[in-house]
């Protein structure tokens, strides 16, 4: 597989859609909450690689707010998989240097799901290295939405002229405010769609689909990835 060139810039913020954990177990015999633990596996290896890579943020695309219509006990196997994964790695996370956020719908999260995420999200908070992203009951539509609705209150009261609103000003409605858009969109197992993921965030995000399901990728696949970002041509619209 082809590696970065060290002469090129690497992408400050890369967007992951993690899929294939399903068809990971059931090509081995396996129940789908072993796809979701091996790819936990991926997690860890890719979050390694892309800080010492010197990439600045890192987003997964964990559970998507349409992921509630699965099957209790999947959705069960993971809310617990998550508990365990931020108890066991938060030290990792912080001999790393890496910061914890979330995006998403968390009040639809359990309680016990909650309160981990925010004891991480806090041990974490002063590490200036990799920014790790995870988007939990999470859709843009539905951001997108939500942004348009806030925008919309605070028009009323006089809080905004609605002629003042740009791509600039509603961008800082949504979850990612805090973010830069994402300079790269990978997408695991060969599937090319985007799956209501960051619609708006990667507007001008170069998208690199690869054949690997998710538990089955490591750091010469983000390599790689990375590899073919480089190759491309950021126009922007512009020639």
């Amino acid at each position: 597989m082809a590696a970065p060139d060290p002469n090129k810039a690497i992408p400050r913020h890369i967007a992951v859609i993690m899929d294939g954990n399903g068809r990971w177990a059931a090509a081995r015999g396996l129940p789908r909450r072993e796809g979701h633990r091996a790819g936990a596996v991926s997690v860890e290896e890719c979050l390694v690689a892309c800080g010492e890579l010197g990439v600045r943020y890192l987003t997964l695309y964990a559970f998507s707010s349409e992921n509630w219509k699965r099957p209790q006990a999947e959705v069960t196997a993971l809310m617990t998989l998550l508990t365990h994964f931020l108890k066991e790695k938060t030290p990792r996370l912080m001999q790393n240097n890496v910061r914890l956020q979330v995006i998403g719908q968390l009040a639809k999260l359990p309680q016990r799901n909650q309160r981990q995420l925010r004891e991480t999200i806090e041990k974490t908070k002063d590490n200036d290295g990799l920014t790790l992203v995870v988007a939990l009951s999470y859709g843009s539509r539905e951001e997108i939405v939500d942004a348009a609705r806030r925008l919309m209150e605070e028009a009323k009261t006089g809080a905004i002229d609605p002629a003042d609103l740009d791509p600039e000003t509603f961008s800082r409605y949504l979850h990612t405010a805090a973010l830069p858009d994402p300079d790269l969109l990978i997408r695991t197992s060969g599937e090319c769609r985007v799956s209501n993921f960051l619609l708006w965030q990667i507007s001008y995000a170069e998208i690199v689909i690869t054949e690997t399901l998710w538990p089955d990728f490591r750091r010469e696949h983000l390599e790689a990835a990375i590899a073919e970002y480089q190759c491309r041509h950021r126009r922007f619209g512009g020639l």
